[in-house]
């Protein structure tokens, strides 16, 4: 009896190959960090694709979600509630809130 080899599906391969990248960090002086996000930011870019553009090297072109993010304690949501005279437990509520500053802020900043 032989063993037939099954070949794997290219996403598997395109994952498997992923997995081997190794995520590199750099300290860079405040000043230069600022220069490569606002340039990343001006471009519609991350952070991580606008040094593969300065470097020359491929930026996968995938649809991102345009979000910022947050991370709320319970705390936090406490005193949320009471800026916003709300109950602790009304998270939707106070994130819809947070939402109505954050666009408030967006729109006095333009």
């Amino acid at each position: 009896m032989t063993k037939q080899k099954h070949s794997l599906p290219a996403q598997w391969l395109q994952n498997q190959q992923a997995a081997k990248a190794t995520q590199v960090a750099f300290d860079l002086d405040e000043k230069f960090q600022y220069s490569i996000r606002k340039a990343a930011l001006d471009s519609g870019f991350s952070p991580s694709d606008q040094i593969r553009t300065i470097l020359g090297l491929s930026v996968t072109k995938r649809p991102k979600r345009p979000r910022l993010t947050v991370s709320l304690s319970l705390e936090d949501y406490a005193q949320l509630a009471v800026k916003y005279h709300l109950l602790a437990e009304e998270q939707l509520e106070i994130k819809k809130r947070v939402l109505d500053d954050l666009i408030h802020f967006g729109d006095k900043n333009e």
